[in-house]
């Protein structure tokens, strides 16, 4: 059953990636005391991940954005124990989590098919409640979409990630020679020939304050932290946001991503990292290129450039740098190996370590079990 609330959103356009609701399970049956009958148990409301699904979909579908369960059947002659109430399914993007309104974890739903509790029912009235049923859990929830994907670009406003993106997939993001071309977050994949899929994330651009929610600030940063990899694109020339703003070097953009990525989550830093440096097919890129590798070869003699309250405080150590260009397309096979061979190297280092912990917990079991059958032999 589905009802009418206030809905909360937040939106990049018309992408909306943000929804408060209220949901309630139903209310339990009543009982029936002069036969001691019980009363169903209310309907409790679980979100359903379902692929195909967005949250502007759900928005559309529940205009009022209320979902409440059915109530549980009273007891009667012909049926002493009452059914219990349907319970109220509502589908939701891949890649939800729910928080409480006051921000505790309910949980996540991360693939297909994964469903959550969000309200429970309440009991019918039975013997221990003098036969008087209890009213279904109610609460104020969010549904908050973080973007699943492998790979995460990351980068100012035109460093080139929607053209990179377009290039090495089949998206087709809008692509223009203006700051915040990518106004919503889009998704490509890239396919190999035998047949492999790796997803790739094109973000919203950062610019300089964006842990504190400058520009699209959190609405990028948070769908940063599902993505298992992060590659990091910069222009070669260097950027400038606005003639207000203060030109920023290659050199000096790596170091203000990495430092908006530190304060917004500093965890977001241990992720593995691609560095792609961008228009190398613009007039004396070769010397920009060479500048910045011996800049980040050695990166502490070269932070004094940059305000003291400006330089992070951890260094990323790239799996690899690539000079790249989007436009003449020189470096993006190469790219694109490099991709499927870090998360390759990502995806065996985990299930060496999956298999390492399976045995450090198999290793706690028997050695408590061999220390008893020593200390207590068989006669």
């Amino acid at each position: 059953m589905v009802h009418g609330s206030r809905v909360l959103l937040r939106k990049y356009g018309n992408f909306i990636d943000n929804l408060r609701v209220m949901v309630k399970g139903g209310a339990g049956g009543m009982g029936l005391p002069r036969l001691g009958g019980e009363g169903g148990k209310g309907g409790d409301v679980y979100m359903v991940a379902k692929h195909n699904i967005t949250m502007k979909n759900v928005k559309e579908k529940y205009t009022h954005k209320r979902f409440v369960g059915d109530v549980g059947a009273n007891s009667s002659v012909r049926s002493l124990k009452g059914s219990s109430g349907p319970d109220c399914h509502v589908n939701v993007p891949v890649g939800i989590t729910i928080t409480t309104d006051d921000g505790h974890k309910i949980g996540d739903l991360d693939k297909e098919g994964d469903q959550l509790r969000v309200a429970r029912g309440g009991q019918g009235g039975g013997f221990r409640t003098n036969f008087h049923p209890s009213k279904g859990q109610k609460r104020i929830i969010r549904l908050d979409m973080k973007l699943i994907a492998d790979v995460g670009l990351v980068g100012f406003p035109n460093a080139g990630k929607s053209s990179l993106l377009s290039k090495v997939s089949h998206a087709k993001p809008q692509i223009a020679d203006y700051p915040f071309t990518t106004l919503k977050p889009e998704l490509g994949k890239i396919m190999y020939s035998d047949f492999k899929q790796i997803s790739v994330a094109d973000l919203p651009g950062l610019i300089e304050g964006a842990h504190i929610n400058r520009g699209m600030g959190h609405k990028f940063l948070k769908h940063v932290e599902r993505t298992k990899q992060l590659l990091f694109v910069v222009d070669v020339g260097g950027f400038q946001l606005s003639f207000k703003t203060p030109f920023r070097t290659a050199f000096e953009m790596v170091q203000l991503l990495i430092l908006e990525l530190e304060l917004y989550k500093e965890e977001l830093l241990d992720k593995p990292a691609l560095l792609a440096v961008n228009k190398m097919d613009l007039p004396g890129a070769e010397e920009k290129f060479q500048e910045l590798m011996k800049q980040l070869e050695n990166p502490q003699d070269y932070l004094h450039i940059l305000p003291e309250e400006l330089v992070p405080d951890r260094q990323i150590a790239f799996r690899q740098i690539l000079p790249v260009s989007v436009v003449s397309g020189q470096g993006i096979e190469e790219l694109t190996r490099c991709i499927r061979r870090s998360l390759d190297e990502q995806a065996e280092l985990e299930i060496q370590e999956a298999a390492q912990e399976k045995l450090r917990n198999l290793h706690k079991i028997i050695s408590p079990a061999m220390t008893d059958k020593i200390q207590s032999p068989s006669s």
